[in-house]
């Protein structure tokens, strides 16, 4: 697997490339600010990029901007974004914009590289990934009138789980159930959410995006 890393501190930008490097991932390319990353990106054609949120000039969403642009012209790169902070509000709009190959993880969890890998792995298969941590805030603050009070328990479980990226066989391991169970109450969700089936869509993205709306 191929990647750049894109981060405007350099302890930060050249730890993670090391860290990954480490890991056995090929760092093709390392960025300070979104310009740079964009031609990095065109001239590398990386698997994946990694991207700070706050970059120069304004230290506020630059990162956020250059992901959608990576994926808008170059589909072939995923991109996992990661913030300091936990912003709900950026992970809606990170997933808005684009759904598949994406990811968005705090800072602080990319402190376990093993995180970080597999989260490149799974959006680089075309996954969404978000942060347990975002997950779990908004499995509590959800609209009394949303879908998603419709979910029995495990039916919330699973979405957790599948919001996080995790695929129905890791599902079944994580909650200790059946396979044809986790498939099952996958297929219960999607129906209660008003998701049908299509070869036009993902569903389990559709229902990742109900969560973050909801």
């Amino acid at each position: 697997m191929q990647v750049v890393v894109a981060d405007d501190v350099m302890l930060i930008r050249s730890g993670l490339a090391r860290l990954l490097s480490d890991a056995g991932v090929q760092v093709v390319g390392e960025a300070a600010g979104p310009d740079d990353l964009l031609r990095l990106v065109a001239l590398e054609r990386p698997d994946a990029a990694i991207v700070d949120i706050r970059m120069p000039p304004t230290h506020t969403d630059e990162g956020l901007v250059a992901a959608r642009h990576i994926r808008e012209r170059h589909p072939g790169t995923a991109v996992v974004v990661l913030s300091q902070y936990l912003e709900v509000r950026y992970a809606q709009r990170l997933l808005t914009d684009q759904t598949e190959a994406v990811g968005y993880l705090l800072k602080e969890r990319v402190s376990d590289i093993a995180v970080l890998v597999d989260a490149l792995r799974r959006v680089t298969d075309g996954e969404c990934v978000i942060d347990p941590a975002i997950v779990s805030r908004l499995m509590r603050r959800r609209r009394p009138d949303s879908p998603l009070s419709r979910l029995t328990s495990r039916e919330n479980d699973i979405l957790a789980l599948m919001a996080e990226g995790m695929s129905n066989a890791r599902i079944a391991g994580e909650l200790r159930i059946s396979e044809r169970t986790v498939e099952a109450n996958c297929a219960h969700l999607f129906r209660k959410l008003g998701l049908a089936p299509s070869p036009d869509v993902n569903r389990r993205v559709l229902a990742v995006l109900t969560l973050l709306r909801g």
